[in-house]
């Protein structure tokens, strides 16, 4: 009875979270393919279909390029298929491609240099960067940043912070050699450093004191009743006036603290990577579109603004998984189009067949696990409360 009542809370999450992880998603998707595109038409090269989900076509027009612009029924991804291609993958059409004549292998994706293809397939990604450069840069030219010194408040008994020295006034300067301009630059380091040493340099009443610490993995829930199993050092925030400030930028500023917030983000990222790969990490903390969903809903609860900000985090997100060297994506693509550069020749057309099978193997695996993660973590939330 417990599995249902979780299964049914697990519903009521999907139902709240869906719409905006829908326009989160599609706007994201939106700019990953236009950034193909639009490289794409500037290197001569026909784009056949540019369509927003997979599936049945819901609504499209053709421009008068040729392009078949499309609302699809499976609102999970998008894609561009150039001419010649044999799928949604840009995966090369090599019987077709045969028998093309001249002129069309020349607005082909194939019948461009190995360069130009390169560029095409890596303005995907890139174009997700940009999105949330340009996302960071709006917020903090808009609404400034609320930024709390990173002095400590209070420590708690048997902590980590506690074991390793730390006192109340502390005034964090740096961890592990990284420069700590706010409370929040620590819990980004130590969130992601459970059971991992990390070197504080701190200034305590004048003096310059460096000690080392180990947060400890606990699982958190936060205000909307996920867990998390994360580093915590122990130590609380000033809230003291003077530790507080509203920041104000310019819009040249905004947009130095955007490329500096999406480095930021693209850093954690493989930190996360990292850590999961040799073990320091448990893949059940590994999230797919259910809990992405999820936290959609619970962040468009609390303000438009903060789901924006949660767009940015995801475009990052998703033009780094798209570089990952797995045939199917971007980053499988840019793979073979390197090794072609190198050989002087493509890869055989078995080679690559086989190649794209195998990745999209891997990620049907990966969305598989991914979902059972989110729902077993779903069920597991709703029967505890």
């Amino acid at each position: 009875m417990a599995f249902v009542d979780g299964l049914a809370g697990f519903g009521s999450w999907l139902v709240i979270g869906a719409p905006a992880f829908l326009f989160v998603l599609t706007v994201v998707v939106f700019f990953h393919e236009l950034g193909h595109f639009w490289v794409a038409r500037r290197c001569g090269v026909t784009v056949d279909v540019f369509s927003v989900g997979f599936g049945p076509e819901l609504i499209g027009r053709t421009d008068r390029h040729g392009t078949r612009w499309k609302l699809a029924a499976i609102p999970l991804g998008g894609f561009v298929k150039f001419h010649g291609d044999d799928n949604a993958a840009s995966v090369p059409d090599a019987e077709a491609i045969a028998q093309m004549s001249e002129a069309e292998r020349k607005i082909s994706l194939a019948g461009q240099s190995v360069w130009r293809r390169m560029a095409i397939v890596a303005a995907g990604p890139a174009a997700n960067i940009i999105l949330a450069i340009a996302i960071f840069t709006g917020l903090f030219a808009i609404y400034g940043q609320s930024v709390t010194a990173p002095r400590v408040e209070l420590v708690l008994e048997d902590s980590a912070a506690e074991a390793a020295g730390l006192e109340p006034g502390d005034l964090i300067l740096s961890i592990n050699d990284r420069d700590i301009e706010s409370f929040s630059d620590i819990q980004a380091i130590v969130t992601l450093s459970a059971d991992t040493p990390i070197e504080i340099v701190l200034d305590r009443g004048g003096d310059r004191i460096a000690l080392t610490a180990t947060p400890k993995r606990q699982e958190m829930t936060d205000p909307f009743g996920n867990r998390h199993r994360v580093g915590v050092l122990g130590i609380s925030r000033s809230i003291s006036p003077d530790d507080i400030i509203v920041q104000r930028y310019s819009v040249p500023e905004a947009f130095v603290l955007g490329i500096e917030e999406t480095y930021n983000v693209v850093e954690r990222s493989f930190t996360y990577l990292g850590r999961l790969i040799s073990g320091r990490e448990s893949t059940d903390q590994l999230g797919g579109p259910i809990r992405i969903a999820k936290a959609s809903g619970d962040v468009a609860s609390i303000s438009f603004v903060a789901l924006i900000n949660m767009m940015a985090i995801i475009s990052v997100s998703i033009g780094v998984i798209n570089l990952f060297p797995i045939p199917v994506l971007d980053g499988g693509h840019l793979l073979f189009y390197a090794i072609e550069a190198v050989r002087g020749r493509p890869l055989s057309a078995r080679v690559q067949d086989y190649g794209f099978r195998i990745g999209f193997a891997l990620i049907v695996m990966l969305i598989l696990f991914v979902t059972s993660n989110d729902i077993i973590n779903l069920v597991a939330q709703h029967t505890s409360g």
